[in-house]
């Protein structure tokens, strides 16, 4: 009998998540040199690691032979000091995708449900999938969560709401009127999860810390992937009421945040610095990439992240066009958006070679 025979059919049913293609992966398939490429597929600061970060993690590779402290005194001390929240409401992850595991292995199994917008993130649905559990896609008119609906979707067996703000990969934004009213409306079995990777490059974010202060049965995610360019290290962290963040921390692996990771984090967190500049940075090659599809008569939709989400006709067949001159987007049908690309914020330079690139793949 072969093996998947005896592997548990929800695994064996699941779609692993593709990435956007590296850039090492992409030079040697094309014979390209890597200085040549440019990645604009994953989402990732073009003006690399605050330099703070990059100073402590060398210095903390001194110390590589010792265990870190699985604690995570100093960065969860520095995490709760920045939110205005006790230590105990922090729970740091391998990349804040690891606390989106840690919350489904706290509260989904076969009897239960998560409930998520239908373009959000592609992970929310791998993950129910694979503890068993229902997944419910609530449409979202216009690429903006509708939480009206999405509360009107909960019943009994609902666990998990997933919130993605800004949205991943439609880059937009819920109102904080529109999250009171939803907070206001969930049911004392139901954990709303917000997912605020892109929360720094908000002008005015809404904020959803308060509700982790009430003790609201809230997590809100964060991570150091975006603005402070650590995506490399994987680490992120969550925010949650007491007993929601005392089951996280149950779930959680020893040492699952390497001491690498928390020296770079806990510099990273006081370059504010670094991320004004990431900020500005992108702020710019937004403003460029909207006035660019607009010119062009493509459709896009608006964003408050550091990507663009463009109707480019047929997703995958520019994405190969233009892989072949060295440019990586992301192409996504997995997103049931087969007609788009999804182009992530690079430099100046970078985003100008993108645009003349993509020019060529719509004309040929």
């Amino acid at each position: 009998m072969p093996i998947q025979g005896s592997a548990n059919q929800f695994v064996c049913d699941l779609v692993a998540y593709e990435p956007g293609k590296p850039i090492e992966e992409t030079a040697r398939e094309l014979g390209l040199q890597p200085a040549e490429i440019i990645k604009l597929a994953s989402n990732e600061n073009p003006l690399g690691p605050s330099p703070r970060a990059k100073a402590a993690m060398r210095a903390a590779l001194e110390e590589g032979h010792l265990y870190p402290d699985g604690g995570g005194w100093k960065l969860r001390s520095a995490i709760a000091e920045k939110h205005d929240v006790a230590m105990e409401n922090v729970v740091l992850g391998n990349g804040s995708n690891e606390i989106i595991e840690l919350l489904c292995h706290s509260f989904l199994n076969p009897r239960t449900a998560l409930i998520a917008a239908e373009h959000a993130f592609v992970v929310y649905k791998l993950m129910a999938t694979l503890f068993g559990a229902r997944y419910v896609e609530v449409p979202d008119p216009g690429f903006v969560h509708d939480l009206e609906a999405m509360a009107d979707a909960i019943d009994e067996e609902t666990r998990l709401v997933f919130i993605a703000n800004p949205n991943n990969p439609t880059g937009t934004l819920v109102s904080q009127e529109a999250i009171e009213r939803f907070v206001d409306r969930l049911p004392g079995h139901v954990v709303a999860v917000f997912d605020e990777a892109y929360h720094e490059f908000l002008e005015e974010p809404p904020d959803t810390v308060r509700y982790v202060r009430e003790g609201r049965n809230v997590c809100v995610m964060r991570t150091f992937s975006k603005a402070q360019g650590l995506a490399a290290l994987r680490i992120g962290y969550g925010l949650a009421s007491g007993p929601v963040a005392g089951l996280l921390q149950r779930a959680r692996q020893p040492f699952n945040a390497n001491a690498i990771a928390q020296a770079g984090a806990l510099a990273a967190l006081r370059d504010d610095e670094h991320v004004a500049r990431t900020v500005e940075t992108n702020n710019e090659g937004l403003k460029l990439f909207h006035q660019a599809f607009e010119a062009r008569g493509l459709r896009h939709v608006p964003s408050v992240a550091n990507f663009v989400l463009v109707e480019v006709g047929d997703g995958d067949a520019v994405f190969q066009k233009m892989l072949k001159e060295g440019v990586i987007v992301r192409a996504m049908r997995g997103y049931k958006l087969a007609g788009w690309v999804r182009i992530s914020v690079g430099t100046p330079s970078q985003n100008l070679r993108c645009l003349e690139v993509l020019d060529r793949a719509l004309a040929d």
